[in-house]
């Protein structure tokens, strides 16, 4: 270590106690095999540590993506004969030749007769790896490449742990010694849950979210004065569109500065042209019910026109009066202190909830090897919980490991249809490597063209992604303000972005489910179906927790039909569409075709999801005191709601669980009492109970711990839902309802849903009516079918009828 190098690691003790991970990266000894200059650490029966080093030393120290390597000790067998050594685990079988490592010496079979040759890895070599994610969607108008991820179908895949820095005990970073290798050896076979959640012990879980990050996001490159935005939050509150983050992005800072200072593109100093009281600007905000994230690209370091910057020269031990620029320098612990202490603190204490790193400016350092977008995910979010609140950061993805520094921000892709379409593989695909909170621009972000049928496609997936994030270039045109679209489309999004507010009881027990048991809320079909070929057939679509499944409409619709497609694969059960009520046989494959008002969510027999109701879906994300319960025919099924209270510090937040369960035999439903601290939650709930794909029910005894309850019934026969109605139940008491009659399922009512079909359809009146007649005159679907097959029909329009008729 130079004198240089160890006079910064000593300045690194500087940094503050919350700025360092906890870790426990040295293996237990007896996981270890070594020789003079390789090291093989067995981790679990299915994760095998690789390392090789010609002068012989190993690295037990923290990485920048492996904090833990403390495993339960796994079983295994080695046999160390002169020039060949074998690993033998109940998962995988290593052999290797005491040599440098290479193909012909270092070779691991992945047992389980996946198959008999491809799952076989011999060292350099990828696999079919499923792929991981990318560092951003900057400028992307479709598909980008994407690195490798933890998943592959012949069962193996390989981190390069090589390159990263360390991690000292006092949270500074070290360039590693020497040119050794580093390698991991994930053998999952398909068990990629299993494979993910090994992952995370390795490399640390995923933070929680804060509840009020899962709801809408107002985003725009915009020069907005502090009246114009909350003009505009005030017309989103008057028609009834919640939000939840107020996002500014760079013109919230001076951007016209003197030349001499350098661009406008880095600023930490209020604007007060356009905003004259920020702190008042921010009150608002937080009374209204939204938390608020500044932009911020720090590449310019610290100018003397910023209002900080004396404070931040003093404090560097600079004379503010030579106006020398303090640069920004991620490998100086001295210029990070400031760069927190100085710019940062104080504009949190004036309201500034979180902040988006807008990171562009390459990945290098004058540490090798040290990517400062990774430097400034790290400590910004490990900062941004020193007073105990949930921590948040808001940047682009820096490599395996970044899922501890929740959110991602994907970059500013172009406004097409195939910047959408890639999408949803892409978010369902990071899960591959963890990465389970991207935020996208949705809508798109620039160029590209205007087409009301992308917003309201856009916006829908963005509903079920991660992250709802609406966004748009300064250009007058681009704005996804849902007024901006012509009628149809701007009532759409805006039912969508209500939707999403109602959605987040489900997002957010979701939420927990992530950080404690390592499941991100999006997963590609093939976690829950691995060995169904059908399951990798279907990229865009994906599993939403554990109740749902999304299948986005990433492609124009059909005029003439007013109908968007997707092609879906619905496993082995019964499905039920979250919005139309349609029931479907599943084991096979179907396209699905929906109007602009829907896509298909489809949620399995006796899924249960609980929604905040209706009329509480406004600002902020607080723990409602309505709920609707969405109740789904056809098996039995529970569910548990996770609820916490985030206006306490995380030392002393506590979370409380509602239980839910459907007995579709004994035809009852229960909400049980909630357990836990429940002092968030509302002493007395109202339920609206809406019971999905049942047959109407004839006599319903409800009751709350014994005592009838009151209720009303209504039955929406369009969508096969009834809907129970309670009020003023006590959430330690619970609710209890029994259909006296049974449970059944309800039937589809194909004829009057292909009467609504063809009576929008935009095509000839004899077609409609030759068409209507068939139905009528032919009572049995497959039978029907054929009949419209013989009439050589515009395919979609065949497509439309044979979905409703065979669901």
């Amino acid at each position: 270590m130079t004198l240089t190098s160890e006079k910064t690691h000593l300045d690194a003790q500087r940094l503050a106690p919350h700025l360092r991970l906890a870790t426990d990266p040295a293996a237990a000894e007896t996981s270890v095999i070594r020789g003079d200059r390789y090291r093989f650490t067995v981790l679990t029966s299915r994760m095998i540590r690789m390392e090789y080093n010609e002068d012989g030393s190993f690295e037990d120290r923290a990485s920048q993506m492996a904090l833990n390597r403390r495993f339960d000790q796994p079983e295994f067998r080695v046999i160390d004969e002169a020039g060949h050594l074998q690993i033998l685990t109940e998962h995988l079988h290593l052999t290797y030749d005491k040599k440098p490592f290479s193909p012909n010496g270092l070779t691991i079979q992945v047992r389980g007769n996946l198959s008999a040759y491809h799952s076989l890895w011999r060292y350099s070599e990828t696999g079919e790896n499923l792929g991981g994610t990318a560092r951003t969607l900057d400028n992307a108008n479709g598909a980008v490449p994407l690195e490798p991820g933890l998943m592959s179908r012949n069962g193996y895949a390989v981190l390069d742990d090589s390159a990263t820095l360390l991690l000292e005990d006092d949270g500074w970073f070290s360039p590693r010694p020497g040119q050794g290798q580093d390698l991991y050896f994930f053998g999952y076979g398909r068990s990629y849950r299993d494979c993910l959640q090994d992952f995370y012990r390795l490399t640390g879980n995923t933070p929680m979210i804060p509840r009020f990050a899962l709801g809408n996001w107002w985003s725009r490159y915009y020069r907005y004065t502090a009246a114009e935005y909350k003009e505009l939050i005030t017309r989103f509150k008057t028609e009834d569109i919640p939000f939840s983050v107020a996002v500014l992005d760079m013109d919230w800072h001076h951007v016209d500065i003197d030349p001499k200072y350098g661009s406008g593109w880095t600023g930490y100093t209020w604007n007060t042209d356009l905003f004259p009281d920020p702190d008042q600007f921010t009150h608002w905000l937080h009374e209204n019910g939204l938390r608020l994230t500044l932009n911020v690209h720090p590449a310019d370091g610290v100018r003397a026109h910023e209002d900080a910057y004396a404070a931040a020269a003093r404090s560097l031990g600079l004379d503010p009066a030579e106006e020398h620029p303090i640069v920004f320098d991620v490998t100086d612990p001295e210029f990070l202190k400031a760069y927190f202490e100085e710019l940062h603190h104080p504009l949190e204490e004036r309201g500034v909830d979180f902040w988006w790193l807008d990171w562009q400016s390459g990945s290098h350092s004058k540490v090798p090897g040290l990517d400062p977008l990774w430097v400034l995910n790290h400590l910004h979010f490990l900062d941004s919980a020193r007073d105990g609140k949930r921590p948040l950061t808001f940047s682009r993805y820096a490599g395996p490991g970044s899922h501890r520094y929740p959110v991602g921000f994907s970059g500013d892709t172009i406004v097409t249809w195939e910047s959408l379409d890639f999408q949803p593989y892409f978010t369902a695909t990071a899960s591959n490597i963890g990465y389970g909170w991207w935020s996208h621009d949705i809508g798109g972000h620039m160029g590209g063209y205007k087409d009301d049928d992308l917003a309201v496609r856009w916006t829908q997936f963005g509903v079920f992604s991660p992250l709802m994030r609406l966004h748009s270039s300064a250009s007058p045109f681009t704005g996804k303000e849902p007024w901006r679209f012509r009628t149809g489309a701007g009532e759409i999004m805006k039912d969508y972005l209500r939707l999403r507010h109602r959605l987040v009881p489900y997002l957010h027990t979701m939420n927990h489910r992530a950080s404690h048991d390592g499941l991100p809320l999006i997963q590609p079909m093939y976690y829950e179906h691995p060995d169904n070929q059908a399951a990798y057939e279907v990229p865009n679509q994906y599993l939403f927790g554990t109740k749902l499944v999304v299948c986005p409409i990433t492609s124009p619709q059909n005029t003439a039909l007013n109908l968007g497609k997707t092609k879906a694969w619905l496993p082995e059960g019964t499905w039920i569409d979250f919005f139309t009520g349609l029931i479907y046989r599943g084991d096979r494959t179907i396209y699905l075709y929906r109007r602009p008002e829907h896509i298909p969510v489809l949620a399995p027999a006796g899924a249960i999801i609980p929604l905040t109701e209706r009329s509480e879906a406004s600002n902020g994300t607080a723990n409602p005191t309505s709920l609707e319960l969405r109740i789904f025919a056809g098996a039995s099924g529970s569910f548990d709601l996770i609820e916490d209270d985030e206006t306490e510090k995380t030392s002393s937040r506590k979370q409380t669980s509602t239980s839910m369960e459907l007995d579709w035999e004994a035809g009852t439903f229960t909400v049980y009492p909630a357990v836990g601290h429940t002092s968030a939650l509302p002493a007395q709930r109202n339920y609206d109970l809406s019971f999905t794909g049942f047959a109407a029910p004839e006599n319903v005894a409800v009751t709350s711990s014994g005592r009838p309850m009151k209720y009303t019934l209504t039955t929406n026969h369009a969508t096969n839902t009834t809907t129970i109605s309670v009020e003023n139940v006590a959430t330690e008491d619970g609710l209890q309802l029994t259909f006296e009659s049974g449970m059944n399922l309800a039937t589809n009512g194909a004829p009057t849903r292909a009467l609504e079909l063809l009576t929008d359809a935009q095509i000839d009146f004899h077609l409609k009516d030759s068409i209507f007649r068939k139905i009528q005159q032919c009572p049995e679907p497959s039978l029907l079918i054929s009949h419209l097959h013989s009439m050589d029909l515009e395919s979609d329009l065949m497509g439309a009828l044979t979905e409703i008729f065979l669901a």
